[in-house]
């Protein structure tokens, strides 16, 4: 299939897939989408699979201040994604993390990149200025990881801002992790106080996780999330 034609039916199935806000109940569910990654992959430098009970707590800390969203489709969830602080000083309060994993079935159909225009709506909404983005880095791709990931945070018009060599270890190897970041606002001399997700206006969240993300800057690459 073309490049264009295949752009064109992932954009089509991206449009059916429902963007929500997580829920505790949900945990069992994320964590599944999460295992293969700390199992089977230094995507995560995680290397214990956290219980169930963990995950919820995760999920609850993230959700009384950031985004912490699902993409699903008659009740089969697809992936997540959330931000969270970036180093956590008060100095850095507009500025976020963000985090995306998908299920290994769902990658490279347009479903990571509706997660994240959603992500970026409400971040922005928030008066979040700053998107950060950590990501494992290998020298040479292997069965661990690929280059992947930071492919898609460019895409997604993220920038590669910085580097660290060999600072992971996992499955008997050394990986680099990259920083990249996306500025999503006007940097004044008087920034609009953050808003926490929470208190964000329940439509505004709505008309943001039902955006057109094809509207990015950047455009999308089959092979990557």
């Amino acid at each position: 299939m073309k490049l264009e034609a295949k752009e064109a039916e992932d954009r089509t199935q991206a449009k059916e897939i429902q963007i929500r806000t997580a829920r505790v109940q949900d945990a069992e569910k994320l964590l599944e989408i999460y295992t293969p990654y700390v199992e089977k992959t230094a995507i995560t430098f995680e290397y214990e699979v956290p219980d169930v009970k963990e995950f919820t707590r995760r999920i609850k800390n993230t959700l009384e201040r950031y985004p912490y969203l699902i993409a699903c489709q008659e009740g089969e969830v697809f992936g997540y994604a959330y931000t969270g602080p970036f180093v956590g000083r008060a100095a850095y309060g507009w500025a976020a993390e963000v985090s995306i994993y998908l299920k290994e079935d769902k990658r490279g159909k347009g479903i990571g990149r509706k997660l994240y225009g959603a992500v970026e709506a409400i971040s922005k909404a928030q008066h979040i200025l700053n998107l950060n983005a950590c990501i494992g880095y290998p020298e040479a791709e292997d069965a661990y990881l690929t280059k992947n990931s930071v492919q898609f945070h460019a895409h997604m018009g993220y920038s590669m801002v910085g580097e660290f060599h060999k600072c992971g270890y996992k499955f008997g190897n050394w990986y680099n992790m990259v920083w990249m970041e996306k500025e999503i606002g006007a940097h004044d001399a008087h920034p609009a106080p953050v808003i926490a997700f929470p208190d964000l206006d329940a439509e505004i969240v709505k008309k943001c996780t039902v955006l057109d993300s094809y509207s990015l800057p950047g455009s999308f690459l089959p092979s990557v999330p």
